[in-house]
């Protein structure tokens, strides 16, 4: 059914109130549409795929992907986009995207060769302005608002970093200017490949109206089947709702989709972007069933996450489980905790509880991630019971926790000196081992 208000709103009462540009150096300023496009996404065209095309040029012209192999039931990382004609893309199953393309010529990753690339990219960007957002290894937004002086304007210092990428990288970039965020993005996206376009604050109703809603950012499958069935397929057929009837049907996110539809977005390009979340899943060569494997696999997810958050310098109060079963039915279980933590038992305390939750079944994916992130340096909030005794031949919960990190610290000297699997509970790895001694006398027998 549609909407209740079926009148198209005025644009006038949807514009707000924009604000001067009196930003402190560092600081971006609010980026509702204006007269000048200052924002600009810079998107690296297929990057992992063009990196090895850059270094293996013999494989030009061919489709090709990087990503995991078929037999160990790996996923495309990145396709080519003659690759791409064949209807392979990212987060494929590589399995399927043989099929849909046998002729693929399959890659694979090498991560610090693209963080290394990623970091070079970065540095460019950073020659023009200091307001650089990084979004992912090969994409971020510049702010370029009042750089004009010593670079030029927008479109100027986005056609000079598009050819500084391209000499200096050997690759391509696809640069999106408009006067916000959301706009700038769109601009990258409408352009690839080796795209280059700018919407002015004059064009974004020509730009928008006529794209599917699913464009819009926040805009998924079921949003935009939900839309669908209320009459609106359009960006311009979601503009013209009455914002407060959106609302209505899909509470505060209904305002943000609205608000897009016009073309406000008033997010700032933000340099210093705090990292949300960090984990680690795999997916299995074959179902695992096995409970006391995956506890195995789980604690080494714990172990790898929490050194990495103590190499940052980060702790966690948000402890998520992801599970997926052989169906490919996804899982997800998470408990926040009264203290943020970054110590893989505590870790995995957590998240053993998490999975001793999950329904039987054999799993293809499982994976472990720590969110609510602050900085160890950060005040922590005393525990309401901090101030209680112990009981009689109880350790204190602080002292006990101070051995713990003593502990920690001494295993985190072994693992950088013999390896990361150095240290492993000895209930684990007993069963561990029990059952790996197991499938090596299944073996043997076969091979008789």
């Amino acid at each position: 059914m549609p909407f209740a208000g079926q009148e198209r709103v005025p644009p006038e009462t949807h514009r707000r109130r924009r604000l001067t540009d009196s930003r402190c150096p560092g600081q971006s300023v609010s980026l509702l549409p204006g007269p000048k496009p200052s924002i600009l996404h810079v998107d690296m065209d297929a990057f992992y795929a063009s990196v090895e095309l850059r270094d293996r040029p013999e494989l030009r012209g061919k489709p090709v992907a990087v990503g995991g192999r078929a037999d160990k039931r790996g996923v495309i990382a990145a396709a080519s986009y003659e690759a791409r004609k064949y209807g392979v893309h990212s987060a494929m199953p590589t399995a399927q995207a043989l099929c849909l393309c046998p002729e693929l010529v399959l890659l694979p990753a090498d991560f610090d060769k693209y963080t290394a690339i990623s970091q070079q990219i970065m540095g460019i960007f950073q020659r023009y302005t200091p307001l650089v957002e990084p979004l992912s290894l090969d994409e971020a937004f510049l702010d370029v608002t009042g750089c004009e002086r010593l670079h030029g304007d927008a479109v100027t210092i986005g056609r000079a970093l598009k050819g500084d990428v391209l000499r200096e990288t050997g690759l391509v970039a696809s640069v999106g200017i408009a006067p916000s965020k959301f706009l700038a993005k769109l601009a990258s996206e409408l352009g690839k490949p080796d795209g280059f376009k700018v919407i002015e604050a004059h064009e974004i109703r020509a730009v928008l109206d006529p794209l599917p809603v699913s464009r819009i950012f926040g805009v998924g499958e079921r949003t935009a089947k939900r839309l669908e069935s209320l009459g609106v397929s359009t960006v311009s057929q979601l503009a013209s709702r009455a914002r407060a009837d959106v609302m209505r049907e899909f509470g505060a996110s209904g305002a943000w989709i609205h608000d897009l539809a016009h073309g406000i977005d008033p997010r700032r390009v933000n340099p210093r972007r705090e990292e949300k979340s960090h984990g680690l899943e795999r997916t299995f060569e074959r179902d695992v069933t096995e409970r006391e494997e995956l506890r195995l696999v789980l604690y080494e997810f714990c172990e790898e996450v929490s050194h990495e958050l103590r190499h940052r310098g980060l702790r966690g109060r948000t402890v998520t489980l992801k599970a997926r079963y052989w169906n490919f039915k996804t899982v997800t279980r998470s408990k926040t905790l009264e203290l943020p933590v970054n110590l893989g038992k505590r870790i995995y305390a957590v998240a053993r509880e998490l999975f001793d939750r999950l329904p039987p079944g054999p799993l293809r994916l499982l994976g472990v991630q720590l969110s609510n992130l602050t900085d160890v340096r950060a005040p922590a909030q005393a525990s309401l019971f901090g101030g209680l005794e112990p009981r009689p031949g109880e350790v204190p919960a602080d002292v006990a926790e101070k051995k713990l990190e003593r502990t920690t610290q001494a295993l985190d000297k072994l693992r950088a000196r013999f390896g990361a699997g150095t240290v492993v509970p000895g209930s684990l790895m007993s069963r561990a081992s029990l059952r790996v001694r197991e499938r090596e006398g299944e073996r043997e027998k076969k091979d008789r």
